[in-house]
């Protein structure tokens, strides 16, 4: 299952492992584009907004009924706020790292049940400390003090969650740049594809995969 899959990299990603042969949930807020992307892709889906504790039990509740387990779980929803001030504080926080204890805490039971289970969060090096204090690294001059103080957040759960739960793997990724709606406004980045590539490679780890790890396509980051 993967949140946010609508459009960009998750519904990229849900594209690529449906071609591997996997059976994949998207899941979007709104259900009109939702189903539309489901119809598109061949993919299921179920109307799941990560800032709704409601809107998350019942669409684990849906994935659970059909399947009875869930094997991986992606954490691709997110939001980049330009504002600076409480509410837009409030707004990031909820969707970038609140939102993936959410979903977290609700699929924790199905993923219990799966014989190899797997969480991919899709994080940025623009939330690394190492990172944003590099002067060579492009997150230096990226003016995202939210994106980047939610995405940190997002890569400590991810690790947290790693060590409190052993038998399951969390991973965080920098995807890399990537040209999407939420980056529009950048004029930057690859194509979707190429970073979908990097979701889909954690996500299909074996079970002697690692876990507790932020990564992008060259290994194991610093942050």
């Amino acid at each position: 299952m993967i949140t946010g899959a609508n459009k960009g990299i998750g519904f990229e990603t849900a594209r690529q492992l449906l071609a591997l042969g996997h059976e994949v949930y998207i899941g979007a807020r709104d259900v009109e584009r939702g189903e539309k992307a489901a119809v598109a892709l061949g993919s299921r889906f179920v109307q799941l907004d990560v800032t709704d504790d409601a809107s998350v039990r019942s669409a684990l509740a849906t994935i659970d009924s059909a399947e009875g387990r869930l094997d991986v779980l992606v954490h691709n929803a997110g939001i980049l706020e330009t504002d600076l001030d409480g509410p837009a504080a409030l707004r990031s926080f909820d969707t970038n790292a609140v939102g993936i204890v959410r979903v977290t805490e609700a699929a924790l039971p199905l993923l219990r049940r799966s014989s190899n289970p797997t969480v991919v969060t899709v994080s940025s090096s623009a939330g690394s400390f190492w990172a944003v204090t590099n002067p060579e690294r492009p997150e230096f001059g990226l003016p995202l003090a939210l994106y980047s103080a939610s995405k940190s957040a997002a890569t400590m759960l991810t690790v947290q969650y790693a060590k409190s739960q052993p038998g399951i793997r969390f991973n965080a990724l920098e995807p890399g740049p990537t040209a999407t709606d939420m980056t529009a406004a950048f004029n930057i980045g690859r194509p979707v594809e190429e970073s979908a590539r990097q979701v889909v490679r954690l996500a299909t780890l074996g079970p002697s995969g690692p876990t507790g790890t932020f990564q992008d396509e060259a290994g194991e980051l610093p942050w």
